[in-house]
């Protein structure tokens, strides 16, 4: 196996010199390239692929902003960034980034306009009912579990999902504007090209990489600094066997063909630290349309594990890292409509009892817990798991059906959330929480601000912000 650092003595030549090497034109790495060339740097990017993209322009083009954007106030909501925090912190997982969470609320309405500056466009309307994009070209949506408990009661509830204006999917348009932005700045571009190794002097500063380009080997030197932005894990099979086994039981690995990990490895050779390995976004949209976090959600044993109306990443993350995949989504005759992302029916039956032995669960065990889930209901109350009353309906009109949540059957959509130890002006940092000087980092090949719980829009919404930070924070050293 070639190495992934080398001494800067063995390089025969230098074929190119630059101020900053951004390695992936994803969101993070487009936004890395503009920022750098915006104040000055002579800038090379590369990208592995015929094109920039990758897996942001594979993805529903959510962005996670807030603190009162335009978009926000011309629908009608208030926000600011003090709320913004208060959830973030509270839902992104259990060892969340205070410093990087603060500047990332603090910068968002910035962000925002940055976007518009540079030809993003979204249409200032709101759609209710759905989680991430919507079917529209509404640019206003909630994407993550910010009116659900126990979050309604830690921060104020407000959308913040901004969507560019195309339906279905604005991960492909958003992509689109910022490449061809990319494409008329003045860095110097690199398709099909990989970096397979970091030069690094003695005393652990990043000088150059080694770049392939068609089988060929070119040198290139830095004098200011190289930003990492080539993407996540999770095709990685002997990466996600180590630090998140379970993403392997999911049906769809979100992620473009370089989200092997590399960067990360380039990283770690050059001695970073990863952070919050471990970590996954799991999204189970059982629950879309909205009309059935009507339904009962159980487990294995027959029992209830979340509040139905939350984000349905929430739903991923508690089925798969809680209950191994392991659910089904009980409902009755009134509550039953198709899902937009089918699951099979995978049990029916006219009372509870006879729908739990179709399901092969513990005997009692769904009788009971529907027993205690409608006499609450029927007062409009959860005490169990705090549903929204929005939400609370007795099941109790025959026949009675169930979904099938379980991994086998249902989607399951993962990617990785670890990567990279970076400080928050996106430094790369060694195990003893040192920048390693000239190596930047930004996207999903950091840790960043989701460590363990996800809302629609933070994978782009911090790849862009950090992408950014790295650019200015690698031509001020």
């Amino acid at each position: 196996m070639s190495r992934l650092n080398l001494d800067p003595q063995t390089a025969a030549q230098w074929h190119r010199e630059v101020d900053v090497l951004v390695v992936g034109l994803g969101a993070a790495g487009a936004a890395a390239t503009l920022e750098a060339t915006a104040l000055g740097a002579d800038t090379l990017v590369i990208e592995r692929g015929g094109g920039g993209g990758g897996t942001s322009a594979m993805s529903g083009g959510v962005i996670y902003m807030g603190g009162g954007t335009p978009l926000q106030r011309s629908c009608g909501f208030e926000d600011s960034a003090d709320e913004m925090y208060k959830y973030l912190m509270a839902s992104v997982g259990p060892n969340p980034d205070e410093a990087k969470i603060r500047l990332y609320c603090d910068g968002s309405v910035e962000q925002y306009d940055w976007l518009v500056g540079h030809g993003v466009p979204f249409k200032q309307t709101y759609y209710h009912g759905t989680s991430g994009e919507p079917p529209t070209d509404d640019g206003l949506v909630w994407s993550g579990a910010e009116q659900v408990h126990p979050f309604c009661e830690i921060a104020v509830p407000a959308p913040r999902g901004h969507v560019p204006q195309i339906e279905h999917q604005g991960g492909p348009l958003l992509m689109k504007v910022l490449c061809e932005e990319v494409e008329k700045c003045p860095a110097e571009k690199w398709m099909n090209a990989r970096c397979t190794a970091l030069f690094q002097e003695t005393d652990g500063e990043v000088v150059g990489a080694a770049i392939e380009v068609f089988g060929e080997v070119r040198n290139v030197r830095i004098r200011k600094g190289i930003v990492i932005a080539t993407g996540g894990f999770v095709l990685n099979d002997t990466m996600l066997e180590h630090h998140a086994p379970l993403a392997k039981l999911c049906g769809m690995r979100v992620a473009a063909d370089g989200d092997d990990g590399s960067g990360i490895n380039l990283g770690t050779a050059a001695g970073a630290a990863t952070l919050n390995m471990s970590a996954i976004s799991i999204s189970l949209p059982i629950t879309q349309p909205w009309g059935l976090k009507r339904g009962v959600l159980v487990n294995a044993q027959g029992q209830r594990f979340v509040n139905e109306d939350t984000y349905y990443g929430r739903l991923g993350e508690a089925a798969l890292l809680h209950n191994h995949g392991r659910a089904w989504l009980i409902v009755d005759d009134a509550v039953f409509e198709k899902p937009t992302y089918f699951g099979e029916v995978a049990g029916v039956g006219e009372s509870f009892g006879e729908l739990e032995g179709e399901l092969g669960l513990p005997a009692g065990s769904l009788e009971a817990t529907m027993s205690v889930y409608n006499r609450h209901a029927e007062k409009s109350e959860d005490p169990v798991f705090h549903k929204g009353r929005d939400y609370l309906k007795p099941l109790d009109t025959p026949p009675f059906g169930a979904f099938d949540c379980t991994t086998e059957k249902a989607l399951y959509a993962a990617f990785t959330l670890g990567g990279l130890w970076t400080d928050p002006d996106s430094r790369v940092l060694d195990p003893n929480g040192d920048a390693i000087a000239g190596l930047h980092a930004a996207g999903r090949a950091t840790s960043g601000i989701s460590v363990g719980g996800y809302s629609s829009g933070l994978s782009l919404g911090d790849g862009i912000f950090f992408g950014r930070r790295a650019a200015r924070t690698a031509i001020a050293r």
